[in-house]
């Protein structure tokens, strides 16, 4: 399995915990601002996870050859 494929696999479990952070961050703001805003900062980084390391390079999508129509005729 290419790292790829395992990013592809695991960004699920990513978003779903960063969210579930994110919002704990969230409502614990509402009475602590800096913890709060800092613990919604971390959700938000371990949501983006996939996207960062595909942006920054790290995790190199893989090519995919592309397929040409075939005529009608």
């Amino acid at each position: 399995m290419t790292p790829f494929e395992l990013l592809r696999s695991l960004a699920v479990v990513f978003h779903m915990s960063g969210l579930v952070v994110c919002l704990l961050g969230l409502h614990i703001a509402r009475t602590h601002r800096w913890p709060g805003r800092l613990l919604a900062a971390c959700g938000f980084i371990i949501a983006a996870t996939p996207t960062l390391l595909q942006l920054l390079g790290i995790v190199e999508p893989v090519p995919v050859p592309a397929v040409l129509p075939e005529p009608h005729g």
